[in-house]
């Protein structure tokens, strides 16, 4: 693989600025954004009074610890504009979940709001290994959803060639990748799996694609994902993060010249990790549950946001930022069964071991009498039903051994799995609601 390592004069000098400065920025930002938020949004006036705090009792980051939590309920109770701090005039774009669970979540951004989305993307792009004129591939999803569009403000940025794809039509997607020479893709990592095997439907050898780097996100995945991936295009993949909540694609990045947790980009997002069940603010380098604090934004400042995805802080290294190591998983989507915590990386970093079945799975839980049960749906890459077996009960035995529980193991041929051209689906859950 190409190094594709961004020479250090085109970093924004906050990225390897020291310690102390990026502290200082960080203490007048949030000073600003929590007032700017209990002076103009009626919702976090009441949460800040309920708690007894206000934001003159800021004097210190670590006073941050004081207020409180944020959590999507709050958003979906204040639908749709309540959570804006401006007047709708000065709001130049909405974005907002699908509401498949329940009512859809909306956030706003002023002409500002969008100048900093798209300069914290371009950065993402750039530690990714783009430069300015390399063609980029964007196949995540326009509309609503923030990827699509958020992924193209930082292109445009950057000064990058954009094909605005979105996400389907997978056939189109191989040929305009071959026929327009995309050096970059942005796309989730399980689409990027149903693009290379249209690559081999198609007969064409995914090695000798223009690509050089791939930016993957929307959903966790893991490192020996990344391996795979790898080694089929033979270019980087890396680590994108974001939300729509705190802004979009964009919150941080992996540096491609390491590839050792995704720097987040502190000048704009302020992160904490706390105990889940306690709230507690966790010690740097302990695992817990990723919160943000907006510092910059003007439409939507969000306080103290339970993100759910599970992760821990690390000290900077390509950057002087801190680093969020890969999430592992997020706190709603944890499987409890038969008393044993299980995320669905965890199946997946096993599935990866196994060489006769393909990367592509999902989970389906059911209750048989009065048991939860887990089946795994998986695709064979070999012939002949016994060796499927085998590869099967491999899997099964490498689940137990290392996860701790018993599940059963579904094997198909090539294609039978459900794919996604947005997120996976990873778990289909057939429990009945108690």
């Amino acid at each position: 693989m190409k190094d594709l390592t961004p020479p250090k004069d085109t970093l924004d000098p906050i990225e390897i600025a020291s310690r102390d400065e990026i502290s200082a920025l960080q203490l007048e930002r949030m000073k600003w954004s929590l007032r700017h938020a209990y002076e103009n949004v009626p919702f976090y006036k009441q949460s800040f009074d309920a708690a007894g705090v206000h934001p003159d009792d800021l004097t210190d980051l670590s006073d941050l610890a004081k207020f409180p939590f944020t959590v999507k309920q709050d958003l979906r109770d204040n639908y749709p504009f309540g959570m804006f701090a401006v007047p709708k005039e000065r709001v130049k774009r909405i974005h907002a979940s699908s509401g498949t669970t329940g009512q859809p979540t909306v956030v706003g951004y002023t002409e500002n709001d969008l100048d900093v989305w798209g300069s914290v993307v371009a950065r993402s792009l750039r530690a990714s290994g783009l430069r300015p004129g390399d063609t980029l591939h964007n196949a995540y999803g326009y509309g609503l959803f923030t990827g699509g569009l958020g992924i193209h403000l930082g292109a445009d940025k950057l000064g990058l060639t954009t094909v605005p794809i979105s996400g389907g039509m997978t056939q189109r997607q191989v040929r305009l990748i071959e026929d327009f020479g995309a050096v970059g893709i942005t796309v989730t990592p399980s689409y990027a799996l149903s693009i290379l095997d249209e690559y081999a439907e198609q007969g064409r050898d995914p090695q000798q694609s223009p690509l050089k780097v791939g930016i993957f996100g929307a959903e966790p995945w893991t490192n020996a994902m990344r391996q795979e991936i790898e080694q089929a295009f033979d270019m980087h993949a890396v680590d994108i993060y974001g939300l729509s909540e705190v802004i979009g694609p964009g919150v941080a990045n992996e540096c491609v010249e390491t590839k050792d947790g995704l720097h987040i980009w502190e000048d704009h997002f302020y992160p904490e990790i706390i105990d889940p069940e306690t709230g507690e603010v966790l010690p740097e380098g302990e695992r817990g549950e990723l919160v943000f604090t907006s510092l910059t934004k003007e439409a939507f400042p969000i306080i103290r946001y339970r993100t759910r995805d599970l992760t821990r802080l690390l000290p900077g290294t390509a950057r002087s930022m801190r680093r969020m190591e890969k999430v592992t998983g997020r706190s709603d989507d944890m499987i409890i069964l038969r008393g044993v915590n299980v995320f669905p990386t965890q199946i997946e970093e096993q599935l990866m071991t196994v060489p006769a079945l393909a990367p592509h799975f999902q989970i389906e839980l059911n209750r048989v009498g009065h048991k939860d049960e887990m089946r795994v749906k998986v695709e064979t890459t070999v012939d002949g039903f016994e060796q499927g077996t085998a590869a099967g009960r491999e899997l099964a035995a490498k689940v137990k051994q290392v996860v701790g529980v018993t599940i059963a193991v579904d094997v198909s041929a090539p294609g039978e799995v459900a794919r996604s051209q947005g997120k996976a689906v990873r778990i289909v859950d057939n429990r009945p609601r108690d």
